[in-house]
């Protein structure tokens, strides 16, 4: 929550066992007396003038009946000051955090408006906390890196070159996925829905990721873009948040062919791998599963262009764009996936079917 603009906060604020004690002094009352006519122990009433004890509600009213001082003044007096003793508390954590918030490409994070606009690297700490939602840094050591809470993050960025970016990123994607209601996730909608989903990979549609997002939507899973920041060259990741999986898309290199290939490559990781993994695509963390990252691959092969496919069109060689148009039709894929697979297999150039690479662009 941002703090409210021209709140004052004063530079110090005093306990109110010192205007209590000047009260006493000015009345020529001791504070054994004044223990025994507010039914208190002298330890408690010594205790709260050496500013070591609190003044209770309890309390507050007792000393009005033997003071004729309100009981709210001694309760927003102590108010202030129990607040006044957390903020400089929160003062220190934030300055203890400071070389951890360094460690992050804050300005990006601004720049990309996943972080309220400061100046003091005091302000962007506060601000890296609170995007976070920890008290201190040592509270996103345990979750990224100590796997102290595995129910909720299942893997460790402990060896994970820059894992303060990658973090970052997958907690943008979890608040993102936090504003999307969806329905429960259900197994069998999910499937049936990628023949669909695949109708409009070939079409390529200028609304394709908000059709895309709806169609997975109407199955329970959550599907989210999130751009690319400094540090966290990602393609992609999948996990379960609870019962909802999730699917974090960059679209990174800005291609639909490689765009496509890393949904369908996450789609696999739901259907194939359930709830137990956490999966980040194009970086090397400690608890990567090669066998199931290859299990993906295949997956998404068989749903942009499968083996079979593949050989029907290598077999045409040589092919020119006429035929690729043909194949393309003739498969339900987009043209750009053919020219993708043909490049990645050194059958074509480089050059060879350029227009056929669109921008991925998403809609605001």
């Amino acid at each position: 929550m941002e703090t409210k603009k021209n709140q004052y906060h004063p530079p110090i604020v005093f306990h109110p066992g010192e205007t209590l004690a000047e009260k006493l002094a000015e009345i020529d009352m001791g504070p054994k007396e004044f223990a025994v006519r507010t039914g208190k122990p002298e330890k408690t009433i010594t205790a709260i003038l050496k500013g070591k004890s609190r003044i209770t509600p309890e309390m507050a009213v007792q000393f009005e009946n033997v003071l004729k001082i309100p009981a709210h003044f001694w309760l927003n007096m102590q108010r202030d000051y129990d607040e006044f003793i957390a903020r400089q508390k929160q003062k220190q954590i934030i300055a203890d955090s400071i070389q951890w918030a360094k460690q992050f490409p804050v300005d990006d994070m601004i720049k990309k408006g996943w972080l309220p606009p400061k100046k003091t690297i005091e302000e962007k700490t506060q601000a890296l906390l609170s995007f976070f939602g920890i008290s201190n840094h040592h509270a996103w050591e345990d979750y990224y890196l100590n796997s102290q809470l595995k129910v909720s993050f299942r893997i460790s960025l402990a060896h994970t070159k820059d894992a303060y970016a990658i973090s970052a990123w997958l907690r943008k994607g979890e608040l993102q996925a936090n504003e999307i209601p969806s329905k429960p996730y259900d197994e069998k909608k999910f499937r049936l829905a990628l023949p669909a989903i695949k109708s409009i990979m070939a079409k390529q549609p200028k609304d394709f990721f908000v059709q895309l997002q709806n169609i997975c939507l109407e199955a329970g899973v959550k599907v989210v873009y999130t751009p690319c920041i400094k540090k966290a060259p990602l393609n992609g990741c999948t996990r379960w948040l609870n019962d909802t999986p999730l699917i974090q898309l960059t679209g990174r290199y800005k291609r639909n062919d490689i765009f496509w290939f890393t949904f369908f490559h996450e789609a696999g990781h739901i259907l194939l791998h359930g709830k137990k993994d956490i999966f980040l695509e194009n970086i090397d963390y400690s608890d990567k599963d090669k066998h199931k990252e290859e299990e993906a691959n295949e997956f998404a092969v068989k749903w942009t262009l499968s083996k079979e496919e593949e050989k029907q069109i290598i077999e045409k060689n040589p092919i020119n764009k006429e035929d690729i148009l043909e194949f393309a039709r003739k498969f339900n894929t987009h043209p750009a996936i053919i020219i993708g697979r043909l490049r990645h297999l050194k059958i074509v150039s480089h050059a060879f079917g350029q227009e056929y690479l669109l921008p991925i662009e998403f809609e605001k």
